[in-house]
């Protein structure tokens, strides 16, 4: 597929005309120093100015950048609904096998089962039809292990207030799990992310700048707490159990048995939802995908570290040429799911460069989640291209490409994606 280089800053005009200015309107202002875009013009809304920094630039693949500071940057958000569905979603229900994407291999289908959109495996035809849920999980030290976090077919990791990242776990075989987490509070920019793939967004509690988002219509989220941080109630918080082996805020733990009665009680679809569920996420290769076709433009990527994108966690995984996986550590340690004992490990890890910016004195943080612009690394079977990136709205898929505008071939199984702040430079060899 060839990128089409359609989107400029008008999508950000028609982004943020949805945007209320009650709750985000701090984060939204932060666009009047990104760019020239008239759509704001409430500067009284503002808080203290935002100070305007440089943003160092993305080196070509194999040649990482020193870190640099950010840049200033407008928030992602919109409300789109299925009464106004989005431009370029195409109307769909449950994947099946006989609706195939485009890149998957064309081969007999076992009876009853269809390819993962997650992971291009093989999975019961019942399993695909019912909606993820994405679930906020730490990296504070004192709070590993996680239980259930081995399930997670995609992985997000989203730095936050206080130079300490956050995980949100997709996971989509949830319905047998009978302790998942511990749980902990959900940001603005986590919302877009989780809608991509029309989950069920599992929370303990957030902040005031997502309070329009998380309130809005189409959102489906259960938490343990008040929702917003400074308000909102708490859908679902009987879906939430407390353990004694920890210290609160970090012994908060969620159950299939929980989130199921809580979606019953909300009125929650838990099956895939006809006009927000989009089946067209990733791109995965035929075969194998070596990345050898890029010949020298395919660097070595035997160790990746993250240290410097996640300087308290020190993230990084390391190529096993046997399984052909990444193995993920976190504070020096392999990280592992507390369930099982096992070491989390990716077929995929891409690292997704990122405009950022603080919207206020407590060090919030807002990221660019809607974005044409930006680029990144994608790095599979001990090696690394570099990429760019798109994504146009909360139920599109973000899409990667190559530097020739094809859109990249993931290989099968699980995918680790790092939304990184612009100008902190991700290290590979």
């Amino acid at each position: 597929m060839r990128r089409k280089d359609i989107f400029q800053r008008n999508l950000f005009q028609k982004t943020l005309k949805q945007i209320s200015h009650t709750g985000l309107a701090a984060v939204a202002a932060v666009t009047m120093a990104w760019g020239s875009s008239p759509v704001l013009t409430q500067a009284a809304e503002l808080p203290a100015a935002l100070p305007q920094q440089p943003v160092a630039e993305i080196p070509a693949a194999g040649t990482p950048a020193a870190g640099g500071a950010a840049a200033d940057i407008p928030a992602s958000v919109g409300v789109p609904t299925a009464e106004t569905p989005i431009a370029g979603v195409p109307a769909v229900g449950t994947p099946t096998a006989e609706t195939p994407v485009a890149g998957l291999p064309t081969v007999e289908p076992l009876p009853g089962y269809v390819r993962s959109v997650y992971t291009n495996e093989w999975i019961p035809a019942e399993q695909a039809a019912v909606r993820p849920i994405a679930i906020m999980m730490p990296t504070d030290k004192v709070a590993q292990p996680s239980y259930g976090i081995s399930n997670a077919k995609v992985l997000y990791e989203i730095m936050e207030e206080g130079d300490i990242s956050r995980q949100m776990a997709i996971i989509d075989n949830w319905t047998g799990l009978s302790k998942i987490g511990n749980v902990r509070s959900c940001r603005a920019y986590y919302i877009p992310e989780a809608t991509e793939w029309d989950s069920i967004l599992v929370h303990f509690g957030g902040v005031f700048y997502m309070k329009d988002r998380i309130t809005a219509a189409d959102i489906t989220n259960i938490s343990g707490t008040s929702q917003y941080g400074t308000g909102g109630g708490a859908p679902g918080s009987n879906a939430f159990f407390r353990t004694s082996d920890r210290k609160a805020p970090h012994n908060a733990y969620a159950s299939a048995t929980g989130i199921m009665t809580a979606c019953t009680q909300l009125g929650y679809p838990v099956n895939l939802r006809e006009g927000f569920y989009n089946p067209k996420h990733f791109t995965f290769a035929v075969g194998v995908n070596t990345l050898d076709q890029y010949g020298a433009a395919a660097a070595t990527a035997n160790n990746i570290n993250l240290s410097n994108v996640f300087p308290y966690t020190k993230s990084a995984f390391t190529y096993n040429p046997t399984d052909g996986m990444y193995y993920k550590s976190i504070h020096g340690k392999a990280q592992k799911d507390g369930t099982n004992g096992e070491q989390l490990k990716f077929a995929n890890v891409i690292v997704q460069n990122t405009k950022w910016a603080k919207v206020d004195a407590k060090g919030y943080l807002a990221f660019q989640n809607y974005d044409t612009t930006e680029d990144g690394y994608f790095f599979t079977k001990g090696k690394c291209i570099h990429v760019t990136w798109q994504k146009i709205g909360d139920y599109t898929p973000t899409v990667y490409y190559d530097d020739l505008g094809n859109e990249i071939q993931l290989n099968e199984g699980k995918t680790y994606i790092a939304i990184a702040q612009k100008g902190r430079a991700v290290a590979f060899n």
